[in-house]
């Protein structure tokens, strides 16, 4: 319990008042000290008032689990005394580095009225988030004295990559129809697997029509072919110091495996099988490929025990061991980053020898700074310097991008929050064209 700022300026204000009353008449002296008692009283009165926390009933409800990047909220039931006023309770929650500090709550309980409070939690980085404990401030009715309490938890709460977009209905039902819909997809190209026969209809691939079947049956039938499964894709992770960077306020390995998980859950439901590789100066994370929805769980255990790592990635090493673990032709999708043509030397030699035996994709993301440092107007030669440097290296990274596609690598090059999309779009553009 202590004084607030009112309380001292109640009785900051007598001090000059006190001296006033005593030099113009020192008979006024009783009621010089009788306002400095008249604010003492007011003031106890005000303490007396101040429910104790002891008084308060209390309750927390942590969520049992957090998605990086997707807040949750922690909620406390709060119920003043019956017989006390009506308070102003402000309310801070001390957390680790893994979730930022929570903004103040500032809440108005009626007595003997539950109040639901919800702090939002919303984490940066994966791994266990600990809830240390609440700050709890109130005042009483004068708001001359205030109590502060500090209300133990010592939770941990484990924080996992977000899953919540993997589960959304509407794009999983987007990408059945996308891939195996009602009707087969006849298109040239869209299929090598034969399914069944039908009569010719106009509109129809001609490559389709079997004509020892039509001379047999007197009439046009072609075939019918269904997109092949069971193709093997490997997700491939950077775990190195460049892909611990934040990109809005989260690493990109975060970004990386979010969008990983898009594209797993969507193979593993139409018939691929889904392999984990992570790998920095040495190999982090290895899974021989696996098949089924109801193996997804396993996919999200695995992604999210995917570390932060501060070491120079060796692509050399990494990639010729996932090279050797691998037995038959496959999907790798590599989710990684580099700066400048000559970090991305060994990068591009090593993924050139990848691709001669599988398909590849490379992923990387924007950096939102470097391209509004390049495109904005300077207006001081400091400003002219930047934009060249950040013009340099937005063309070096072209550079190396095309070196990539002329090879015959997938490059997907986007800002964080399209990565996703853009991924499980090239993935379906491949399936339909049979290229793995």
């Amino acid at each position: 319990m202590r004084p607030t700022l009112r309380a001292f300026a109640l009785f900051a204000a007598g001090i000059p008042l006190a001296l006033a009353l005593i030099l113009t008449d020192p008979a006024l002296r009783p009621f010089a000290f009788g306002y400095l008692g008249f604010a003492a009283v007011i003031t106890g009165y005000d303490a007396l008032r101040t429910p104790r926390f002891q008084n308060f009933r209390c309750e927390t409800d942590l969520p049992k689990m957090l998605c990086v990047g997707e807040g949750d909220t922690l909620s406390l039931r709060l119920t003043a005394p019956l017989n006390g006023p009506e308070l102003s309770v402000t309310i801070a929650c001390d957390t680790d580095d893994t979730i930022p500090t929570p903004p103040h709550r500032h809440e108005r309980i009626s007595p003997g009225i539950p109040q639901e409070i919800n702090v939002p939690l919303v984490p940066i980085r994966r791994g266990t988030a600990t809830v240390h404990c609440l700050w709890l401030r109130w005042s009483g009715p004068l708001r001359l004295i205030e109590r502060r309490q500090i209300h133990r938890i010592d939770a941990t709460i484990p924080v996992v990559p977000n899953i919540h977009a993997v589960h959304n209905a509407a794009l999983a039902i987007s990408v059945r129809n996308a891939l195996f819909g009602n009707k087969v997809q006849r298109q040239s190209g869209e299929g090598t697997e034969f399914d069944s026969m039908r009569d010719y209809m106009p509109g129809l691939d001609h490559r389709a029509i079997d004509w020892k079947h039509s001379a047999r049956h007197n009439r046009l039938v072609c075939k019918e072919f269904r997109t092949e499964r069971n193709h093997q894709i490997i997700l491939a992770f950077d775990t190195g110091h460049l892909m611990s960077t934040p990109l809005h306020g989260i690493p990109r390995l975060d970004h990386a495996i979010n969008a990983g998980l898009m594209l797993g859950h969507a193979s593993l439901r139409h018939g691929d099988r889904i392999g984990v590789f992570g790998f920095d100066a040495q190999t982090r994370v290895s899974a021989e490929p696996f098949g089924g929805i109801r193996a997804f769980p396993r996919l999200m255990q695995l992604s999210s025990s995917i570390d932060y790592h501060h070491e120079e990635t060796n692509f050399t090493r990494g990639l010729m061991e996932l090279m050797t673990r691998l037995k038959r032709r496959s999907l790798i999708v590599l989710q990684t980053d580099f700066v400048d043509t000559i970090t991305g030397e060994l990068m591009v030699e090593n993924l050139q020898r990848l691709a001669a035996r599988h398909l590849v994709i490379f992923v990387t993301m924007h950096d939102p700074h470097l391209h509004s440092i390049g495109d904005k107007r300077p207006h001081s030669l400091r400003d002219v310097s930047r934009t060249v440097i950040a013009d340099g290296f937005l063309r070096e990274r072209r550079t190396v991008l095309e070196r990539l596609r002329r090879v015959g690598i997938h490059c997907i090059d986007a800002p964080s929050h399209a990565v996703s999309a853009e991924l499980l779009n090239r993935y379906i553009h491949i399936k339909r064209l049979e290229l793995i």
